[in-house]
């Protein structure tokens, strides 16, 4: 029997030509019209995507299931976090047997005391489709939660208030807000939160609200008028400042700092934005810590001055200074200990230091690849530190560390229901060698019987955006790919911030192809070094990694037998040209804005829609959803059709659109798994698995 239904035939979108002009350069787009989300003509187009999908996987239906339900198996249903203390309370969350989402707990003073439930997610998710919610920020009293609710899975989130006392809803509800971008005043009925514009997606207003008043008389407090800039609002740890912090994507940052005890005050510029500087501020008693790239510092050092000096820049003074070969990704301050969170060699390391006399040292891990944290920490006045741990081996693993007598406590190892034993697989960093000279990190697993001839299948995977650093993390529903013969490669390409600052400075603008041909590099030498060979090499990304599959897909189809693409950003300078659409415009500095000449014709020369042409390409399948507010779903459907209309080859194309989910995919823990169990299946069935 056949692992996939070829006789079915593939959708055929209408060919409506669109003249697509600047720069004395016209593009011919065919599949413009597919933007139209209200349109009748888009949606039967869309349903009848998901039934060719579901008809051509039909022979996997039950594999598929199988896989979901192995997946499914080794999750502990019945499961909570770790209880983080903050003041007077412990706060956790826990799933209950068969539950889509957690319940948010805490108890009084001790871990022994009777259990409140501040919110039951189960219960608030129950009428919709879709959900999400922020864990709630609660009042300094201990008494309200402000919580923000996504139902539509388009990041507008709606901010309720609950009394914890009473277990009564304020009638206070403020819509289109930042999600868990809210911050109390100490007066206990002051918040501050973020408003989002609900066309750009932005956050671009800063306001403050009483409860128990009008949201019309909300009071705004500052706005935005740089579309580049991302705003992220929170209360800093010594609780003395509300801060609103201003990101300019890589470029500039700006911190404006409220006395949270004087809620009617201002947000007051602390260093104003200048091109070329970013910084972060972190209070400390009568002092301020600094980390900054601040005259060359390219990763970052850190500084520290005292409090009422800060905005004079020539009394900062320096704690660590600025070293070529290691990245300060951020700080982590207590009474007694300040901890650095490192990154080197591809690595994280964490480092403690005491605030006065006393030997700093790093913590040991004691793998070869693996993904070390600084976790949640509110407790300022304590010597325990909790952090995360995880390997490709390793579940995820959170420990409290007592930074005065090195005592280490394993607090959780996140269970794998069945027979895993973390000595049956096997972790290695490998490097491979660019085509400049480049050394590129790659972190690979599998299971000990997997054998190097060149004929073992192998799943390679990267980002390679944004500066984000994709560290090798455990998951169990990896298993089901391990466990049937697959190697899983992790490359740490340019375009992250995996080797510093300068990896990711290399790998955007007008340096965007490095991340492309990095991956490519990284593909070649997996086959030099006979890990597999193109008939069993597979690729994955999603998002802005998903542009990665699109440009490789493009350069290299030789390379690979199949390719995973979720949700991805595939018509970039279509995309990059409408500011209409959310997020563009605060996407120039990672991608250059295409209104100058040069960008335009950079950009064009890599974007996956624009460079498909007449050639095989690898079997596909293509993930997005409806409500996708990063990513449109237009993007994928496009490429698609393009992709049928022009590729020689006989391999697959599968679109699958989720009609009820946005750029995150389903939610719940484990509807979540059914888009997993899609992509194994599709990747099993080319390697001629179904069991």
């Amino acid at each position: 029997m056949p692992l996939f239904d070829y006789t079915n035939v593939a959708p055929k979108a209408l060919r409506q030509p669109t003249s697509l002009a600047i720069h004395n350069d016209t593009r011919t787009d065919d599949y413009y019209w597919l933007r139209e989300r209200e349109s009748e003509t888009v949606l039967t187009h869309l349903h009848a995507e998901n039934a060719y999908t579901e008809a051509v996987m039909a022979p996997l239906q039950e594999f598929k299931e199988k896989l979901f339900q192995e997946m499914k198996g080794r999750i502990k249903e019945k499961d909570e976090s770790v209880p983080v203390r903050d003041g007077a309370y412990w706060y956790y969350a826990r799933y209950e047997e068969g539950a889509e989402y957690p319940l948010y707990c805490r108890k009084h003073l001790s871990l022994e005391a009777d259990e409140e439930i501040m919110l039951d997610l189960n219960e608030r998710a129950a009428s919709h489709a879709y959900y999400q919610a922020t864990f709630p920020e609660i009042s300094d009293d201990d008494t309200i939660a402000a919580m923000g609710e996504d139902t539509v899975s388009r990041r507008l989130y709606t901010l309720r208030f609950r009394n914890l006392t009473t277990g009564a809803w304020y009638p206070d509800v403020i819509p289109n807000t930042e999600g868990g971008n809210y911050a109390w005043a100490a007066d206990n009925k002051t918040i501050f939160y973020i408003r989002k514009d609900v066309e750009t997606l932005l956050g671009y207003q800063v306001w403050r609200h009483t409860l128990g008043t009008d949201v019309r008389d909300d009071v705004l407090l500052y706005e935005e008028t740089d579309d580049q800039y991302y705003l992220a609002l929170y209360r800093m740890k010594s609780k003395k400042y509300v801060a609103l912090l201003a990101d300019h994507n890589g470029v500039a940052t700006e911190y404006r700092l409220l006395d949270a005890h004087a809620p009617e005050g201002t947000l007051e510029v602390i260093i104003p934005r200048r091109r070329g500087h970013e910084y972060s501020l972190e209070h400390y008693r009568d002092r301020f810590y600094i980390v900054t790239n601040r005259d060359g510092a390219e990763n970052f050092k850190l500084m520290q001055v005292a409090e009422d000096q800060v905005r004079d820049e020539t009394q900062w003074q320096e704690v660590l200074p600025h070293r070529p070969n290691v990245y300060l990704e951020g700080i982590e301050v207590f009474s007694q200990y300040l901890v650095v969170q490192e990154r080197s060699e591809g690595l994280l390391h964490i480092r403690v230091m005491p605030q006065e006399a006393g030997e700093e040292y790093y913590l040991d891990f004691g793998e070869s690849a693996y993904t070390a944290y600084v976790g949640s920490n509110p407790e300022f006045d304590t010597t325990f530190l909790r952090y995360g741990y995880t390997s490709l081996t390793t579940p995820s693993s959170t420990y409290d560390y007592d930074m005065a007598t090195h005592a280490r406590t394993l607090m959780k190892e996140q269970e794998v229901v069945g027979d895993f034993e973390k000595t049956d697989y096997t972790t290695e960093r490998l490097y491979a060698i660019a085509r400049d000279g480049a050394r590129i990190p790659i972190s690979v697993v599998y299971k000990n019987d997997f054998v190097r001839d060149g004929n073992g299948p192998m799943l390679q995977y990267a980002y390679g955006s944004y500066g984000s650093s994709m560290d090798p993390t455990f998951s169990s529903a990896r298993l089901s790919l391990l466990d049937r013969g697959f190697a899983f490669a992790i490359c740490h390409i340019r375009g992250g911030q995996e080797m510093g600052r300068a990896w990711y400075e290399n790998g955007r603008l007008l340096r965007k192809m490095n991340t492309f041909t990095d991956f490519i590099d990284c593909a070649e030498f997996l086959i030099q070094q006979k890990w597999t060979s193109p008939a069993h090499l597979y690729a994955m990304g999603g998002s802005a990694g998903g542009l990665l599959m699109g440009a490789v897909a493009n350069l290299r189809p030789d390379l690979y037998h199949g390719m995973v693409a979720q949700v991805p950003f595939v018509d970039v300078v279509t995309t990059m040209l409408d500011d209409t659409i959310p997020l563009t415009t605060g996407e120039y500095e990672e991608w250059g804005n295409p209104n100058e000449e040069s960008f335009y014709t950079y950009m064009k020369s890599y974007s996956p829609y624009d460079n498909v042409k007449p050639q095989a390409y690898p079997n596909m399948l293509v993930t997005t959803g409806l409500h996708d507010s990063q990513v449109q779903y237009w993007e994928p459907a496009k490429w698609v059709a393009r992709l049928r209309e022009l590729k020689t080859d006989d391999n697959l194309v599968l679109l699958h659109c989720d009609m009820e989910t946005g750029h995150g995919g389903a939610s719940g823990r484990f509807k979540r798994l059914h888009d997993i169990a899609l992509e194994y299946a599709f990747l099993l069935g080319l390697e001629g698995k179904n069991q």
